[in-house]
């Protein structure tokens, strides 16, 4: 379980993140969405100790993130292209993946065999640094390195950008087999409504670095997540 207690980011006077209580259960898909600048990625930040909490701190699995590096063996993460190693192949970032969370070469092929899918053909075998692949195809090789290793844990900050429709399609589906059938903690922060509702049994809204609705996902959510951000929020100057 993830228990977030008192936790606050400050940049100066500026008060980028204020979450007073919130847990994430074991095993649950959560979602995670907001404008920008609400705080979703300060949240992964802080979750992956990235960044220091101003107050309070994280728990993950009952280790203090900030304080110990025994949350690590089991959390995995994928936020952007700098998590990347770009002057190594796929292949190779994937084995150098694989030997930190003690995977030999054929436990890391094993896996990416179940992923032939979703690389569709454009990752593996290319001869081709990660530094030159696309900004689609850079994500494809991370969302998979994270999963090296059995994760207990894994964190997602919008991972269906720049993806095409049928990668998307495919992506939410290995995001459901992570949670529901897995038992796998994944948190995912993501503009696109419609593909947050329909892979997150739970979604978290941030508006100024604050929760402001905390919503248990049914066949309504869509709606009234379309409703807050197209009414409250624009009544409030937000871009949306």
């Amino acid at each position: 379980m993830i228990i977030t207690q008192n936790l606050t980011k400050k940049y100066g006077s500026q008060i980028v993140l204020n979450i007073e209580h919130l847990e994430v259960p074991k095993g649950q898909s959560f979602g995670l969405v907001g404008n920008n600048g609400a705080g979703k990625t300060t949240f992964f930040s802080l979750l992956l100790d990235l960044i220091q909490p101003t107050t309070g701190h994280i728990t993950n699995n009952d280790v203090q993130v900030n304080i110990s590096e025994a949350w690590k063996p089991f959390t995995s993460s994928f936020i952007d292209e700098t998590f990347l190693i770009g002057y190594l192949t796929p292949e190779e970032y994937f084995y150098f993946i694989g030997t930190l969370r003690g995977q030999n070469k054929a436990d890391v092929d094993a896996l990416l065999s179940n992923f032939e899918d979703f690389f569709h053909g454009e990752i593996l075998g290319q001869k081709k640094y990660l530094r030159d692949l696309s900004k689609g195809n850079q994500k494809k090789a991370g969302i998979v390195g994270s999963f090296i290793g059995n994760p207990e844990v894994v964190i997602l900050d919008e991972p269906f950008a720049n993806l095409d429709p049928t990668t998307q399609i495919r992506l939410k589906s290995i995001i459901k087999d992570l949670a529901d059938k897995q038992g796998v903690t994944v948190l995912v922060s993501s503009h696109d409504l419609i593909h947050v509702t329909e892979v997150c049994e739970r979604i978290v809204v941030l508006n100024k670095g604050e929760v402001v609705r905390d919503i248990r996902t049914s066949a309504e959510t869509l709606k009234e997540l379309e409703n807050f951000f197209g009414g409250r929020m624009a009544k409030e100057g937000e871009v949306v």
